[in-house]
């Protein structure tokens, strides 16, 4: 599917799924793209560190980057202000709702889905999917997946095109 099929794209994948992949592929075309970065760093974790790296590592030197880690609301106004001939590409919402479980709950579900709506740029968003996995063993576990789970449903209703990405194949959901 190439960037002129959609204008709002909700791509959900398991873990090493190949769904951020698939996300900067169609936006590849662009023009101009702003990488919207939804992880909150922490020099504490190696690993975590990593993985943020690898994914800088894989952008194209011309997109912009945003990163919206240690202020969550700041996804919503970039959303809500961004111009027609934007591209956004939000990876990911999961570790957005990580952050706004903690810090401002009332940004999930129907708040996103809003900013969502009303976001005149070209917008694909990476969610993971989280009822690929496991059900977590601890409270706060099962809370961000029921958090994670009502955000992609309210977002995935407000999507043109919703793509599931299984072993790197994307498998359309939603055209």
């Amino acid at each position: 599917m190439g960037p002129a099929a959609f204008h709002r794209a909700l791509v959900l994948g398991g873990i090493r799924s190949g769904k951020s992949e698939y996300g900067e592929e169609l936006v590849a075309v662009a023009p101009r793209v702003r990488y919207v970065a939804t992880a909150r760093r922490d020099p504490s974790d190696q690993e975590w560190e990593n993985r943020i790296a690898a994914h800088r590592e894989r952008r194209r030197g011309d997109w912009e980057t945003v990163e919206v880690g240690t202020r969550p609301s700041a996804l919503l106004e970039l959303l809500t202000s961004a111009d027609a001939g934007d591209t956004l590409l939000v990876d990911d919402l999961g570790t957005w709702v990580a952050s706004v479980m903690t810090d401002a709950p009332r940004l999930l579900g129907e708040a996103l889905a809003d900013a969502v709506t009303s976001c005149s740029a070209r917008l694909v968003l990476i969610s993971p999917e989280v009822g690929l996995s496991v059900v977590p063993a601890t409270a706060a576990g099962r809370a961000f997946a029921d958090a994670l789970g009502s955000t992609n449903r309210a977002v995935a209703a407000r999507c043109d095109v919703v793509t599931l990405v299984v072993a790197g194949i994307p498998v359309p959901i939603k055209a």
